[in-house]
């Protein structure tokens, strides 16, 4: 019996030990968010021109306009297709 309650105080001690340092580690984490984007805050990306991109070509726009047909079975739309 003794043994038995050698073992549980173990298990709960190793158990807290565990949950406590996970505490620590996702607070630690949340700190260092929060730091880095306080002080160093994301770059903003400059917005690409509108009319600088080619428009699709028309046997292109026909091959997508038919591809979206046959998988939607005619329910789907194409409303806009943009170059990258």
């Amino acid at each position: 019996m003794e043994n038995l309650n050698l073992a549980l105080l173990l298990m709960v001690v190793g158990m807290a030990t565990v949950f406590v340092i996970l505490l620590i580690v996702i607070y630690l984490g949340k700190g260092l968010i929060w730091v880095v984007n306080k002080y160093a805050p994301a770059e903003e990306v400059p917005a690409k021109a509108q009319g600088s991109a080619a428009p699709v070509p028309a046997h292109v726009m026909a091959v997508i306009k038919a591809a979206v047909a046959v998988v939607t079975h005619d329910k789907g739309k194409v409303a806009k297709v943009e170059k990258l």
